[in-house]
């Protein structure tokens, strides 16, 4: 699983890269056919992961539960993200995925329970919701792409 993390530390820090310079009215701006907005999707994907492993398993999220609700699958963006608040969600984007590691290297996730994601495919082990996290992460990554060429 150590390739995993890499994979998906990796992948994030690339993507805080692309983003960089943008401003908060543009990281908040949903552009014409689109329901959301890059700072969304950012969040979103942090949430996504600890909904999955952490919230999914019993455990302490390393996001507060506002930022969860806020970000959660089926949610839409708040009103605007200040820019306290995306430096708050870029420093999360990295750290999540170091602590995540140390859990998952720790044992924390030994007792994952079985799911089904929303196409239907069922999560019996926490590697399996692991590999499905990169999947989903590469998805909002190529949003936050389409998006930025549009802000």
């Amino acid at each position: 699983m150590k390739k995993q993390f890499e994979i998906n530390r990796t992948t994030r820090k690339t993507l805080l890269a692309y983003i960089e310079g943008l401003s908060s009215e543009q990281l908040n701006r949903i552009p014409a056919g689109f329901n959301n907005n890059i700072i969304w999707n950012l969040a979103h994907m942090i949430a996504a992961q600890q909904g999955v492993c952490y919230k999914r398993g019993g455990h302490p999220m390393l996001i507060d539960e506002a930022a969860f609700e806020n970000f959660k699958p089926g949610t839409v963006p708040p009103l605007f993200v200040d820019d306290e608040q995306i430096n708050q969600y870029k420093d999360l984007f990295l750290s999540t995925i170091d602590q995540w590691e140390k859990d998952y290297n720790d044992n924390l996730f030994a007792q994952n329970p079985s799911w089904r994601q929303s196409m239907g495919i069922d999560m019996n082990t926490i590697e399996e919701s692991i590999n499905f996290l990169l999947w989903h992460d590469g998805v909002h990554g190529g949003i936050i792409m389409s998006l930025k060429k549009l802000v």
